[in-house]
C-alpha cells in the first residue's frame, strides 16, 4: 500500500467514526462506548485493532454492533462529561484506553461494565480488587508487566554503555505515572544510573519549561514515562530530543515511528484486539468482576536506525538483533 493510499484509508476511517456517531440505531443492537484519550487520527491504529478483534468474534460495526466514540483530545478533565454522555446513551459496555479514563468511568457509573483496553496498575490505582478477581464492574488488560521499566533502562544502557544520568519526563496528572516512576527508580539504582532531572508536564504550556530544565542539566539520555497525554505530544518531544542530540527511550512504538531513537513496550495493538474478547463475553452474560485482568504477553523493541545515525551512535549488533523492528 502506498503512503498516499494509506493516508486516504486512514482519513476515511476517521471520517466514518465521526459521521456515524449518535445515529439512532434499532433497539436490540449492542452499543459500545469507546472512550479515547486523544483523537481519532492518533488512535486510528488502536481502534482498527479493536474492530479487528470484534470482527474475529462475529461483530461487524454498524451492522450488528454499534460503537459510540468519545475523544478527550488529551484533556483528561473532559473524561467525566464524556462518560456521562455514554451513560445517557445507555451503552452496554464502556471501553477505556488508559487509567485516567477508566477511573473517570468508575466514578460516573458502577453498573455499566467497563473494559480497560489498557491501563497501568489497576490494583494500585483502585480500579480492581485483584487481577484474578477484579470484582465490581471493571476488567480488561494492564500494560504493566514485571521488570518492564528495568528492561527499558537496560536497553538504553546497551545503546549507551557509558550511561550514568537519565532525564525523566512524566505526567503526574496520571495516577499510574507515580507507580511507573517508582519502578524506574528501582531499576536505575540496580543499574547504577541516576535519574536527573525529573521533570513534570501536566499541561501543554508546561513543555517549554520542562525542555529548558532538561537542556540546562545536560543528561546523557532521556526516558519518557508511559502516558497518553505525552503520547499525543510525541512530535514535540521527539523534536526536542533531536535538537538536543539526546538519545531517548520511549514507552510507545509510535515515538520510534516518528523519529525517536527506540521504544520498548507491550504490543498495544494486540491488547486492543484482545479487548474485543472481554466485550464479547460481557455481551453474552459474563460479569466483568469475574473476568481476570490480563497482563501483556507480546512486547516490541523498535529501533530507529536513521535517528541513531543522526545522533552519531553506532549501536551494537547484539542490540539490533534483539529488535523486533529496525527502521532504516
Amino acid at each position: 500500500m502506498s503512503t498516499r493510499t494509506g493516508t486516504i484509508t486512514l482519513a476515511l476511517a476517521v471520517l466514518s467514526m465521526l459521521l456515524l456517531s449518535d445515529i439512532e440505531w434499532p433497539a436490540g443492537i449492542p452499543r459500545i462506548g469507546y472512550l479515547g484519550n486523544s483523537s481519532p487520527s492518533l488512535e486510528a491504529s488502536l481502534v482498527e485493532a479493536f474492530r479487528h478483534g470484534l470482527r474475529e468474534r462475529g461483530y461487524v460495526e454498524n451492522q450488528n454492533i454499534v460503537v459510540e466514540y468519545r475523544w478527550a483530545e488529551g484533556q483528561y478533565e473532559r473524561f467525566p462529561a464524556l462518560v456521562a454522555d455514554l451513560v445517557r446513551l445507555k451503552v452496554d459496555v464502556i471501553v477505556t484506553a488508559g487509567t485516567p479514563g477508566a477511573r473517570a468511568a468508575t466514578q460516573v457509573t458502577q453498573t455499566i461494565p467497563i473494559v480497560m483496553a489498557v491501563a497501568g496498575d489497576p490494583v494500585a490505582s483502585g480500579l480492581v480488587a485483584s487481577h484474578a478477581q477484579p470484582g465490581g464492574n471493571v476488567t480488561g488488560s494492564t500494560s504493566i508487566a514485571p521488570d518492564l521499566e528495568g528492561k527499558r533502562l537496560e536497553l538504553l544502557k546497551a545503546a549507551l554503555p557509558t550511561l550514568t544520568r537519565v532525564a525523566v519526563l512524566w505526567n503526574p496528572a496520571n495516577p499510574v505515572s507515580a507507580i511507573i516512576f517508582k519502578e524506574t527508580q528501582l531499576a536505575a539504582s540496580a543499574l547504577g544510573v541516576t535519574l536527573q532531572p525529573v521533570v513534570a508536564v501536566r499541561e501543554t504550556d508546561e513543555f517549554a519549561a520542562a525542555f529548558a530544565t532538561i537542556g540546562q542539566e545536560r543528561p546523557d539520555a532521556l526516558a519518557v514515562v508511559a502516558d497518553r497525554f505525552l503520547l499525543a505530544h510525541r512530535h514535540r518531544i521527539v523534536d526536542f530530543a533531536a535538537q538536543s542530540r539526546l538519545s531517548a527511550m520511549y514507552p510507545f512504538r509510535e515515538f520510534a515511528d516518528d523519529g525517536g531513537l527506540m521504544a520498548y513496550a507491550p504490543s498495544y495493538t494486540d491488547l486492543f484486539r484482545r479487548t474485543a474478547t472481554f466485550v464479547d463475553k460481557i455481551l453474552k452474560g459474563a460479569k466483568p468482576g469475574d473476568l481476570p485482568v490480563e497482563q501483556p504477553s507480546k512486547f516490541e523493541l523498535v529501533i530507529n536506525l536513521q535517528t541513531a545515525k543522526a545522533l552519531g551512535l553506532t549501536l551494537p549488533e547484539s542490540l539490533l538483533t534483539r529488535a523486533d523492528e529496525v527502521i532504516e
